[in-house]
């Protein structure tokens, strides 16, 4: 058990030695913080407990302080001072801060790995664009933020499996096709359009080139109906094909790819039957219509066509009570802010199918803007089309794109500056984070290099300078970080964290000297280094981003 989480079941422990003493009234504490302070003269360690049990215990916090610190029972507390409206600032004796660190050296790589939660499965679903395209920056963002989020949990102890929804059914399939037989025609030289409702992109003459150029004529003399049945299957894997190779080149890899195909018929017609039977479902002008309006939406929505087909808001009804089926307890959504009034139709379907909606949790994902040399860009040069995945990796890498989609909270417009993304300059964070990585590399392979043996346990009680012990403070805070990212779904968190730890890292490395100094000076100081690139690692690791070892 670290440091914090010490204090915090000590602050506990006192709250009930209280309440048995009388000095407060029953009733459950609520959750606090309890963090570093943003000046060495506060202490070590300040929490919010008093004001956040204010509404509970009816007391005023000044006076809940007081009773806390009177029931406090922790020897490695030195003292503690009440702050403010009812802040409490504990000062720790100096030997808790080596205990901690020295307890984090010996976990190794298991440091920030929580306990197993005992929760049911959590589903993460994330990207899923039409694959009838390329991806583009803001799959990009998703893709990131939605990685980085599942990696977050799993570290917090939470069961997590990803899935990337396929839309591989419907009118978008069928111009898929359309799009591709047109092409491939045109390469034989025969006049065919591009339908207006068709897609014109580059990849889809791509797609057709590599279909001339493995099966040749093969499909040039069927009949449109067949050419057209056998073209959709090809240009699906195609399209696919290209969307899993884009998501691996950015560190992205999905547990389930789950097919929309397979809820076609019997799946939407089962949630549809059920919801007539329930009647939240009604027929009106030979259409089916969901009464979302008595759940909070605008108006009803048709769920199956007057010709019989069924519309995409059935399809999710039917996708989202599969994922119930499956066992997963929590659902998360990852979409795009344009479909912000999704979430009331389908939190109503899970209401009607009997689901408790506040086990699907929709995160919203904000625009991204692209800037180079101060200027807006909105085209790609290579398609005159928004600017893919693949073009932006080229140009600023996998490492530099994921830190900059993910620093921003989802909900926030992002403005993505790809001369700062491409820099080799502190002002690059994710180069700044790197670089203090690779720095405490160098300094290993120094020291095995005069010598210095590095696996004997070090003496940790030497580091007393104020910049070791700002990073002794800010290495301990990263489980508690990882607990707490986790429960706000914001892995933003992870990506300023370890952008800290880096500052934190480079403020010591210049003060303090770490090789050519007295000797055991200089293994405490490489012990302290080596907890700190290993948090620095773990961290980049939950962003998807890489650790190197030199630079």
């Amino acid at each position: 058990m670290d440091v914090k989480e010490q204090l915090i079941k000590a602050i506990n422990s006192s709250v009930k030695s209280a309440q048995e003493a009388g000095m407060l009234p029953p009733g459950e504490m609520p959750s606090f913080v309890l963090e570093a302070p943003p000046k060495k003269e506060l202490g070590d360690f300040a929490t919010n407990a008093a004001m956040q049990s204010a509404r509970v215990f009816h007391r005023k916090p000044r006076d809940i302080a007081e009773a806390i610190i009177n029931c406090l029972s922790a020897d490695f507390i030195d003292h503690t001072v009440i702050a403010g409206p009812g802040f409490i600032n504990f000062y720790l004796k100096g030997s808790v801060l080596y205990d901690s660190l020295a307890s984090i050296i010996a976990k190794g790589d298991s440091f920030g790995q929580l306990p197993p939660k005992n929760v049911k499965k959590i589903q993460v679903e994330y990207v899923s664009a039409n694959p009838t395209g390329l991806l583009h920056v803001g799959h990009g963002r998703g893709a990131a933020c939605g990685s980085a989020l599942v990696n977050l949990l799993r570290a917090a102890g939470y069961p997590v499996a990803s899935e990337y929804y396929i839309n591989d059914a419907g009118n978008q399939i069928d111009h898929l096709a359309e799009s591709v037989n047109a092409r491939y025609l045109q390469l034989f030289g025969v006049d065919a359009q591009v339908p207006d409702d068709g897609y014109r992109g580059k990849d889809i003459i791509d797609t057709a080139q590599v279909i001339k150029d493995r099966d040749g004529d093969k499909y040039l003399h069927m009949d449109e109906g067949a050419r057209l049945a056998a073209l959709k299957e090809i240009a699906l894997k195609e399209k696919l094909k290209c969307l899993k190779r884009d998501l691996q080149a950015f560190n992205v890899d999905f547990d389930i790819w789950f097919s929309e195909r397979t809820l076609h018929p019997d799946a939407i017609m089962d949630a549809v039957e059920t919801l007539k039977k329930t009647g939240d479902i009604y027929e009106k002008d030979g259409a089916l219509w969901l009464k979302s309006t008595a759940y909070g939406d605008d108006k009803d929505r048709v769920v199956i066509r007057d010709n019989g087909v069924s519309t995409y808001l059935a399809a999710d009804i039917a996708y989202h009570r599969n994922k119930f089926q499956r066992g997963f307890g929590k659902v998360i959504n990852i979409w795009g802010a344009d479909h912000h009034g999704y979430v009331a139709r389908v939190e109503a379907s899970l209401s009607m199918l009997g689901y408790n909606p506040d086990n699907l949790k929709v995160l919203l994902l904000q625009m991204v803007n692209l800037y180079r040399d101060g200027e807006l860009v909105k085209m790609s040069k290579r398609t005159g089309q928004s600017v893919t995945l693949e073009e932006l990796i080229e140009e600023v890498g996998t490492d530099a794109a994921r830190y900059f989609f993910i620093m921003r909270s989802l909900d926030s417009q992002l403005d993505f500056d790809i001369n700062l993304a491409k820099s080799q300059s502190n002002d690059n964070p994710v180069y700044y984070i790197q670089y203090a990585h690779a720095r405490i590399a160098s300094l290993f392979r120094q020291a095995a290099e005069m010598g210095i043996d590095t696996s004997e346990a070090p003496e940790l009680t030497l580091l007393t300078d104020d910049k070791e012990i700002d990073l002794i403070k800010k290495i301990i805070e990263y489980p508690e970080e990882i607990e707490r990212a986790a429960a706000d779904y914001a892995p933003q968190r992870i990506a300023r964290y370890v952008y800290d730890l880096a500052g934190d890292f480079h403020s010591f490395y210049n003060q303090c000297r770490c090789i050519g100094i007295e000797p055991e000076l200089a293994k405490a100081r490489l012990a302290l280094c080596g907890a700190a690139q290993r948090a620095i690692r773990l961290a980049l690791g939950i962003l998807g981003i890489s650790a190197p070892e030199k630079m």
